[in-house]
Parts: C-alpha cells; sequence; structure tokens
C-alpha cells in the first residue's frame, strides 16, 4: 500500500470518528425527545458503519474484473430498484418524497446505490469504448441516455439533488474520455432549462432558491433553516462555544446531525474546527486525485475520480450550503453526517478505491476489451 492510499485511508478514519462524535453531539437531546434513547441515532449510525465497513471490505477483495465485467448489469438492478421504488406498496414514501425501500426494518435508497451504478458504469464504457468514445452515434449518446434516464428517475421521487448529483459524476467522466466538448456544450445547454423548469414546477425548490438569494426576507418561514445555520457558525467564533454546548441543535436548526452537521461543527469546535473539517476533506480530494493521474489503466483510473468527483461535490454542496453559498438541499457530509444507505455506498467506494489503487498494473489486464 503506497503512501497516497495510506493517507486517503487515514482520513476518511479520521472524518468518521469526527462524524460518531458530532453525531452523539448534534443529536442526543433530539433523539432522547423523539425516541426516549440519547444514542439511539448514534446506535442506528453505528449499524450502518459496519454494514458499510463490511461493504468496503468485501469490494476490496473482489476482483476490479468483477465490477468491469458486471457494470451494465449492476446498472440494470439499479434501475430495477429505482423503478420499483417509485411504485405504491414497494416504495416507502416520507416527506412527500418516496426514496426508500424497506427490508428488516432498515431503509434503502436506490438513488444512492445509483452514484455508484453511474461510476463503475461510465469507467466501464469510456475505457471498453474509448475510440469510440469521439463519435456522437456510438460512443457519446449511449451513456448519455443511461445518465438521463437513471437521473430522470432519481426525479421523480423527487430527489433533485441526487439526480444532479449523479449527472454531474456521469459528465465528468465523460468530459476526461476525450470527448468533443461541443456535445458536452450542447447537453449542458440544453440540461440547464430542464433544470430551471424542474425547479419551478415544484413550489418548495423555488422557495429554497428564494430563501438562498435573501433568507431574511422570511425569516420563520423559508429563510429559517439558513438563518439558524449562520447563527450556528457566528456563534462558535474562533474557537467554538464547546464540544456538546451548541444551543442551535436545540430543535432551533432541522436536521442539525445530517444535513446541516456543519453548521454544528462552526458552532461547537469554531472556525478553526470547521476548516480542519475543510481542510480534511481538501486533502482527500488531492489524494484521490493522485491516485487517478499515477494509474495507467482507464477503468480503475476513472473508477477512482468518478468516486473522488462524488466525495468533492457531495461535501462541497453540504458545506456551501451551511455557509449560504447555495441553496438548502438535503445533502449529507460524506462519512459525517447520520447516515444510511450514503454511508454504506461512501464506504463501499473507498473499498473500491483502496482495492483499484493497490494491484499491480497488469498489461494485458489494461488493454483487455478496450472496443468489445
Amino acid at each position: 500500500m503506497n503512501k497516497d492510499v495510506k493517507i486517503v485511508f487515514l482520513i476518511v478514519c479520521i472524518l468518521v470518528m469526527i462524524g460518531i462524535i458530532m453525531i452523539y453531539s448534534s443529536s442526543a437531546v433530539y433523539a432522547y425527545n423523539f425516541f426516549g434513547d440519547s444514542m439511539y441515532l448514534v446506535k442506528r449510525h453505528l449499524i450502518f458503519l459496519a454494514i458499510g465497513v463490511l461493504a468496503a471490505i468485501l469490494c476490496m477483495y473482489f476482483p476490479v474484473g468483477f465490477f468491469r465485467d458486471n457494470a451494465r448489469l449492476i446498472l440494470l438492478a439499479t434501475l430495477l430498484l429505482l423503478i420499483l421504488v417509485l411504485i405504491p406498496g414497494i416504495g416507502s414514501s416520507s416527506g412527500g418524497a418516496r426514496r426508500w425501500i424497506r427490508i428488516a426494518g432498515l431503509g434503502i435508497q436506490p438513488s444512492e446505490i445509483a452514484k455508484f451504478a453511474i461510476i463503475i458504469y461510465m469507467a466501464d464504457f469510456t475505457s471498453r469504448k474509448r475510440y469510440l468514445v469521439p463519435d456522437f452515434k456510438y460512443g457519446f449518446l449511449p451513456p448519455v441516455v443511461i445518465i438521463g434516464i437513471t437521473s430522470a428517475l432519481i426525479l421523480l421521487e423527487p430527489d433533485m439533488g441526487t439526480s444532479v448529483t449523479v449527472a454531474f459524476i456521469g459528465f465528468v467522466i465523460l468530459l476526461v474520455s476525450d470527448i468533443k466538448r461541443k456535445y458536452i456544450t450542447t447537453i449542458f445547454t440544453m440540461a440547464f432549462p430542464i433544470m430551471i423548469a424542474a425547479i419551478i414546477a415544484a413550489p418548495y425548490r423555488l422557495k429554497r432558491v428564494l430563501a438562498f438569494l435573501n433568507p431574511w426576507e422570511d425569516p420563520d418561514g423559508k429563510g429559517f433553516q439558513l438563518i439558524q445555520s449562520f447563527i450556528a457558525l457566528g456563534s462558535g467564533g474562533i474557537f467554538g462555544v464547546g464540544l456538546g454546548a451548541s444551543k442551535q441543535k436545540l430543535f432551533y436548526l432541522p436536521q442539525a446531525h445530517t444535513d446541516f452537521i456543519y453548521s454544528i461543527i462552526g458552532e461547537e469546535m469554531g472556525f478553526l474546527g470547521a476548516c480542519a473539517v475543510l481542510f480534511l476533506f481538501i486533502a482527500l480530494v488531492w489524494y484521490c486525485q493522485k491516485l487517478v493521474v499515477k494509474i495507467t489503466d482507464p477503468f480503475r483510473s476513472k473508477c477512482i475520480l468518478g468516486i473522488n468527483v462524488m466525495f468533492a461535490f457531495e461535501a462541497m454542496v453540504n458545506m456551501g450550503v451551511s455557509v449560504g453559498i447555495f441553496p438548502t438541499k438535503g445533502m449529507p457530509l460524506p462519512f459525517v453526517s447520520c447516515g444510511g444507505s450514503s454511508l454504506v455506498v461512501h464506504m463501499a467506494c473507498v473499498g473500491i478505491l483502496l482495492n483499484m489503487a493497490t494491484i499491480e498494473e497488469d498489461p494485458e489486464f489494461n488493454s483487455k476489451n478496450i472496443t468489445e
């Protein structure tokens, strides 16, 4: 295991430990009030973390060829789950969204699995057919259709944030695969009005955008979450109010243990603590990108790139929402927020990353099935 891989592993471990501590700190009062057990959400988080660690171990020891050879099957299975979750009686709804399939009391989000599936599929397609990628009909159109279908199914749940995440990951992998830039420009030109229409069509999305532009216009309504986040971050000052001493977690800041956990970090650990978490994510992205550059096998390199893009995009959006850079969006902070399916998928992706970054280069493997 080389130095960069060790550093990535160490950073993930530190973020996971920070997550456990901050989940307890931010959720103890909430959990006791609603579940009668201050440790309820921490215990739940630890269950998913254990599942995620098991998934990571399995992914570390699966042959890389397994992911490459079964990329299309994994994608098809994921699309089936995305269809099933939309069917009443199979999919479980909460808060007006149908995003979960309940198994043994645990909720599984197919949309989270879709991130993993699109990474594997895009890495396989753009490496196996990399000489065809510049061709519009055979190299560009098929993956764009797949990205579009996957994102559309997620949007129907509705979950615009994950839909955008999946599309962003897919197009970044396309962008580094010798795709003609005019194709990408055309797609983004077409996607932008669709996104605007999706925002306008859903009143709650439009409210979030308006709140982002001027949260003080409606401090008790659409601007409430963002203002409470500002108060939390401002209250922390340089050194914070102290671990466990947050006031905003006392039913002022909604989703303090998930979507706005970074605000609680800023309140309790101060500007320095918030910067430390930001630095950890910057370091994670930096060292993952070093692995992308070092690996010559296109499939493994693009898998790691896709995983890195996912970590970077989700961390950027979560922290950006907390500080008011982006409109409010329910997106967890990787490894830190109280998680379920997202945590399991993130840990599984870490296992894949460690797997693909540590195996020996195999010229025969690198060149196999290029145009299959």
